[in-house]
Formats: C-alpha cells, structure tokens, sequence
C-alpha cells in the first residue's frame, strides 16, 4: 500500500512499510524512511506507484481550471475526494483524486484550508478583489519591463525622471519605477549616478552633491516657515565701551566683539562680547522651533544654509554701526604680565564700532611676529589680546589650536575657484580661539557651580562627547567646557545661553538636567553636526577636484598619511594611490593625475617618485578646533 500525505505543508508520497493505528512508517521514492501521522494520510493506493502517481496528478490538475472548480464546489466546506466525484461523476482514480488535491493546494486564492484535505470557497468579492490584484501586479510588471527597456537605451520615462533625486538619494524599493530603475542600473552595468548621467538627467556636479544636501535636510525647500519677529529687549544698559569684531570676508552671523580699555596704568579690562538672540525669543517659540529643527548653520564651499532667519541674524548680529544686545564677559587684566585678576558678566547692550576682516588684516599676523607695525586701525587692541591670548593658552599647558594642518578658504565666482590655504595659529587666529575658549570655560563654571543645567563639551580618553555633567576637557586642558560663544549659528549655544541669561538675572532657568528637551538637543545636535560636516567634505573634494580640473593639473606632490593614502598639497583632499609603494607616513611625493570624476568624485593617481620625509612625520588627518 502507499499513501499520499501532507508533511510541512508539502504534499508528498510513500511506500507503507508498517502501519499502526495512530501512524504509519513510510518509504519515499528516494529511500528515506520517515514516521507519518495518520491523521496526516489524504489518501491510501495501491497503484500506480507513488512517483507516477504524483507525475500524472500534476498533468491532471494542469488541465482543471479554477474558476471552474470553485464554482461547482459551492458555498459550505467540502474534501477534496468530494469535488473530485462529482467532477468526473464517479468514484474517481487515484490521480484523479490526486489531481484535484494538488489544484486545491495550489490556490489559495480560491479556497480556504479548512483542515486536512478540507477546503471552501473564497467569497465572491474577496475573489474578485484579489484577481483584480493579480492583474494589477501583471500591468505593473508590464510597465517595469517597457521603462527598464527604455532605460537600457538611456531614454528616461517621465514617471522616473520626477523621481530623480528620490532615487539617487533615498529610493524607495516599494515604488515600481525604483524597481525598474535598479534592474536598467543592473542590466546596463551602470550605478544610478552614472544612468541618470547617461540619460542626461544629471547636468552640474556640484548641484549633484549640493542636492543631497538639500534633498537630506530641507525635502520641503530652503525657505523659512512664517515667524514672530525676535523682540530687542529695551531695558538693557549701554556698556561704556566701542567693541570691534573679527572675522572672515564672508561671515554674516557675528557672533563675537571684543572690547579693550585700560582702567589705569596697571590693568586692562578686557571684554568679550557675544551676541545675545537668547533674549530675543523664549523656548518654545516659533524661532526657537525653527533653530531646533536646523540646529546648526551648515557651511559649503561657496554658500551657507543659516540656523537663523535673516531678519533674526539682523537684529542680533554683532555688525558695526548698532548698540546690540549681548552677554558680556570682563577681565581684569595685569598690564604687566596679563594675568586675570578678576572677572564678571553681565547682560547689556554693547556699541559696535568695527567689524574687521582677517583678508584685510593679514599683514598684521607678521608684523606680530616679528614685532613690526602696520598702522592698521585697532592694531595697538589686537596686540594686547595677542599678548593675552598667549598667556592664557600658556596657563592652560594646551595649544589653543592645531598648526600641523593648514585651513583652507574656498573662494567660488562664476564657476571658477580658488583655494586659499590659511595657518593655523596665527595671531589673529589664536587670539580668537584662546578669548573664544575662555569665556566658554569660565560661563560653563559658572553654571556648573550654580548647580543650572547645560550642555558641555566633555574630552576623556580622546574621544569628545557631548554632556548634561560637567567634566573636564583634556584636550584644551580645562575641567569644565560648554560651547556658549556661538549662538546665531549652533542650537547648543543658543541653550547654553537661555540657561546662562536666566542665571545672571537670578531667574530659574528654562531647562532641567534632565528636561527632554535638553537631552533630544544634545543627541539631535550630535547627529546632524557629523552629517553637516560629512556633506561639507564631500563639497570640499567636489571643488579641490574641480581646481584640478579647472587648472589641468597633471603631476603634484602630496604627503603619505598612511598606506596607499595620501594628502594632496595646497589642498584638503586625500586620495587613495594603488600604486604606492610602502612608505611611512610623512614620506613626501610626487604623483601623476589622470581622468577626475566630478560625479563620483575620483580622480587617478599615479605613483612617480618619492621626494623626501616631513620633518616630525605625517600631518594629521583630521585637526578639530574647539571654539
């Protein structure tokens, strides 16, 4: 006897080898013996054997049609050996009953499993339903397969060119055009960037790049929501001093003023002035909401995306010619070796003489050095923070910056560029960082001391972290640091200082340690910062590769950073050399150009000659600047 059974929901056949009355010891057509249910037996045969049997129920079931089958069953619940009689209107064979079985199984869509060898019939519109799907999906994949066809020929399908950035940037597999979309980028061998190009969809590289920028961050458009206009507080004592400010040709969001008065013959008093938009607006406020969302100004070569509205950045910048509201630290400074007697805070309005720019006081950075003059105005006020600057960054046992690396300046007009290297540690550059990095210490102190909440920037074991506790700083050599000096361009700062306003008016401050929405600040921050900094990288090698380009580069000479990985000179650009010897890092030398991928962002790099070491070894790959 043999038995056709239901195993893992697979039908399958035996041999009976011995039989008892709750199972039955089976042989398969293969020889693999395996203890069977009986209540899992469909049905017992003698002939044919169980192969064949299987073999000529299937070309049966071929031939049944379902629509046919589910019409004559009926509505209630019926055994397969049931509709199998009445289909062939006699006691049917074997195959037969088999072949009605297998049809059954084999469309769910039509009948139910209602237990074993039990089935009924799918309600008539549920049926309906799902036929209409099934032809649906069949229009669908017809659909797929004409747009992969075209796509193969580099003609792009409306439907798949609105989607564009979608699918370069984000795809969404459930849509049919991203489906058909990675099956043309498979069938042609080509990744997405480079089919869309193919397909002439892609007309700038840097708006390739810069649009993934956009596309990550401002999905609905760059234009800021509808806002109250920031309030400038009005009871706000006028400081007894003119500040002047000091930055780059192209900063907008002055953050920072610095003010130098002498109290007599033996003492300064030094002010540092940051602007203060924390008084402007309150948490919870629609200003507030739009800085939480952006929580930082992202910077590219050529354009910046602010934190703030303008009419915000207007009303709270540090630009000359206004009495701006700001948060003031004092020193009090010994004439003779500028020692910090003394300091306070205070909140007030500050007039704004100057805003100098570092292009057009360069020149001052040497005469420092070698102890010139340059009779540029405020010369004789840098000087005395220079002198401070150096003190403090003595003091601390920490350099207030890295020199082993260079900055460097994009300048962008008309498609053209120019990079512009800048060192770091200059005094103009240091004098700002070590002020910048004062008054972010001692306002966190003074926070920390208060008991008052804020967020800090925490260094330990060299990995810096943001925190809600006040720990130490190794490397700028400090126990307690929280960012405070920037708060029209980073959402932490501007808390910092709602936090830190509240306390020196002896207010409760807006935010616990604790409050949810210091600790999703904290974590969102940390987040968009490093994917700010990753896009602003990626439009670094877009413009460093575009010089080359632009220039016909064919041979430069770059240092080794480590194996097979170099530092082009005279920009922020590694690169990877296959062919690069074994060389320690440091070692300096010379390369041959090829073919630069604007899209992609690669570019050849051929191993020539090696030039020579640097002296002290290879040049850091990454120097942060804590500020």
């Amino acid at each position: 006897m043999q038995v056709l059974y239901e195993e893992d929901g697979e039908l399958k056949v035996g041999a009976v080898l011995a039989q008892a009355p709750a199972s039955v010891q089976v042989e398969s057509p293969h020889g693999k013996r395996s203890k069977v249910k009986a209540a899992n037996v469909l049905l017992r045969f003698e002939r044919p054997p169980g192969a064949e049997l299987l073999a000529q129920a299937q070309a049966f079931a071929r031939e049944l049609d379902c629509d046919f089958l589910w019409q004559c069953c009926g509505r209630g619940e019926f055994s397969f050996g049931d509709l199998a009689r009445e289909y062939v209107g006699r006691e049917p064979r074997p195959t037969e009953a088999a072949g009605v079985l297998l049809k059954l199984h084999s469309a769910p869509m039509y009948f139910y499993r209602r237990g074993r060898g039990r089935y009924q019939a799918a309600p008539k519109e549920t049926l309906r339903a799902a036929l209409a799907g099934i032809e649906k999906k069949k229009l669908v994949q017809a659909t797929i397969a004409a747009w992969v066809e075209r796509l193969s020929r580099f003609e792009c399908p409306d439907e798949i060119a609105a989607l564009r950035d979608e699918l370069l940037y984000a795809p969404d597999r459930n849509k049919p055009e991203t489906r058909a979309f990675e099956q043309a980028c498979k069938q042609t061998g080509l990744t997405p960037t480079r089919l869309l190009d193919r397909c002439g969809l892609i007309a700038d590289g840097q708006d390739f790049h810069l649009n993934r920028f956009l596309f990550e961050f401002f999905p609905r458009g760059m234009a800021f929501p509808a806002h109250e206009a920031p309030s400038l507080p009005e009871d706000l004592a006028l400081a007894e001093v003119d500040a002047f400010s000091l930055d780059d040709i192209g900063t907008t969001e002055i953050d920072d003023a610095f003010s130098v008065t002498r109290v007599s013959d033996d003492e300064l008093r030094v002010g540092i002035h940051i602007a203060a938009p924390a008084l402007g607006f309150a948490p919870g406020s629609t200003l507030d909401a739009i800085a939480r969302e952006r929580l930082s100004t992202a910077y590219m070569p050529g354009c910046k995306f602010t934190m703030l509205p303008p009419d915000a950045i207007e009303r709270f910048s540090l630009d000359a010619g206004g009495e701006r509201p700001a948060v003031s630290l004092y020193l009090n400074v010994a004439a003779s070796d500028l020692s910090v007697r003394g300091r306070h805070s205070r909140v007030e309005r500050v007039r704004i003489a100057a805003n100098l720019r570092h292009a057009q006081y360069q020149a001052i950075n040497q005469a420092f050095e070698s102890g010139g003059t340059t009779g540029l105005a405020y010369e004789d006020e840098l000087r005395t923070l220079w002198g401070l600057a150096n003190a403090l960054e003595a003091r601390r046992g920490k350099p207030s910056v890295n020199t082993a690396l260079p900055d460097y300046l994009f300048h962008i007009e008309s498609g053209r560029v120019r990079i512009e290297a800048r060192r770091r540690g200059a005094p103009l550059d240091k004098l700002v960082s070590e002020l910048m990095i004062f008054a972010n210490t001692s306002w966190g102190e003074q926070l920390a001391e208060r008991g008052v909440a804020a967020i800090f920037r925490v260094q330990s074991s060299g990995k810096v972290r943001m925190s809600v506790h006040p720990e130490g700083h190794e490397g700028l050599g400090v126990s307690c640091y929280a960012w405070m000096t920037s708060p029209l361009r980073r959402y932490v700062d501007l808390i910092n200082q709602w936090q830190l306003s509240a306390s020196l008016a002896g207010q409760r401050a807006p935010f616990a340690r604790n409050s949810e929405a210091l600790l999703s600040a904290l974590r969102a921050y940390e987040v968009t910062h490093a994917r700010y900094d990753e896009h602003q990288r990626t439009m670094e090698d877009y413009w460093c590769l575009r010089w080359l380009r632009q220039e016909q580069v064919r041979a430069i000479d770059a240092t080794v950073l480590r194996e097979n990985v170099v530092r082009l000179d005279g920009m922020p650009l590694a690169q990877r050399v296959p062919s690069l010897p074994a060389l320690e890092p440091g070692a300096r030398v010379r390369l041959e150009l090829g073919e630069v991928d604007l899209l992609e962002l690669t570019l050849e790099c051929t191993y020539r000659e090696t030039l020579g070491i640097v002296p002290g070894g290879a040049l850091p790959e990454e120097a942060p600047l804590e500020r």
